[in-house]
């Protein structure tokens, strides 16, 4: 049996290094959310509001360990309601967190595994 090189699997597969070391969120473009990355982790910005609650819609949200999903909003938002859209689990093995005293609600069909 031969061993194949991690040069070789770096070459025709880096998403395997990629994924396994950054959280999985992406937006589905029904609302306003804004995402910006910082090497694990990643702020999530923006959205729709109305009144004192934000909205949120994504297409995958998932947070590997050592990662951390941010959520950056205004200091008066009372509730901020996330959605996932793409039809696949999430899976939280790292950190969410949001400014203030926000009530975060993460909904997803699909179901939702904390580690």
């Amino acid at each position: 049996m031969k061993l194949v090189s991690w040069s070789f699997i770096n070459l025709f597969f880096p998403f395997v290094l990629i994924s396994a070391a950054s959280a999985q969120i992406t937006i589905d473009g029904s609302t306003n959310t804004t995402l910006t990355r910082n090497d694990q982790d990643i702020r999530i910005e923006n959205g729709s509001r109305a009144g004192d609650n934000l909205f949120h819609s994504f297409g995958e949200f998932s947070v590997p360990t050592g990662s951390e999903a941010f959520f950056n909003n205004a200091s008066d938002v009372v509730n901020i309601f996330s959605r996932v859209t793409g039809g696949n689990i999430s899976k939280i093995d790292g950190f969410i967190r949001a400014n203030g005293a926000a009530n975060l609600f993460l909904i997803n069909p699909a179901g939702i595994i904390f580690g």
